[in-house]
């Protein structure tokens, strides 16, 4: 009898713990398991403007532009950025069920050309992922009109390596090396509005 109260006891202990444990997870992550800080850097990077800034990894960047694009039923953004030394480089916010982050460096001396299954480009293999054409709106100093289409090819390497392919309208190819980032990666500091 006193094995069975004790066994008894055991699993009332093991339920209760288990509750207490689902609570707090519950706590922690809000429905559709998102956790709140990534939830808070979501709304940051939608209202995200020139003058604000960003922090990556342990870099600061100043906000200098932000450029909208929408290809059917999908939208992201892409924010332009200048470190202190004036080097200019752009962050890119696919926000759907996950938020995808991506800093992307300029490669003006890069030769590759869009199109192949496959490129070779700074000692890596990158694989095709997408491409497309999207409709802009573009805000701050990007020396682009106001609105327009850009067509894109996207590739992919490990490691998170990416590589970007756009034309803005008649433009011709801008090549960029990204680096996927961690949502923990990315702080923002939103510049106080003055009016």
């Amino acid at each position: 009898m006193d094995a069975l109260v004790a066994v008894l006891a055991v699993l009332a202990l093991v339920v209760l713990l288990t509750v207490v444990v689902r609570a707090r997870r519950r706590a922690m992550v809000r429905p559709g398991g998102v956790p709140p800080a990534t939830e808070v850097l979501r709304a940051g990077l939608r209202r995200l403007a020139p003058a604000d800034r960003v922090r990556i990894r342990e870099r600061e960047y100043a906000v200098r532009a932000t450029i909208r694009l929408v290809e059917g039923d999908w939208s992201w953004v892409q924010h332009l950025l200048d470190d202190d030394s004036g080097a200019q480089y752009r962050l890119s916010v696919e926000d759907g069920p996950e938020l995808e982050l991506v800093l992307w460096t300029p490669e003006p001396t890069a030769t590759v050309t869009p199109g192949a299954p496959t490129i070779d480009s700074g000692g890596r293999r990158y694989t095709w992922v997408e491409s497309g054409q999207a409709r802009y709106t573009a805000t701050g100093e990007t020396e682009l009109p106001p609105a327009g289409t850009m067509r894109y090819h996207d590739y992919e390497a490990g490691g998170g390596a990416r590589l970007s392919f756009e034309a803005y309208g008649e433009d011709g190819w801008r090549i960029a090396g990204g680096d996927l980032l961690d949502p923990a990666d990315v702080a923002i500091r939103v510049t106080p509005d003055a009016s």
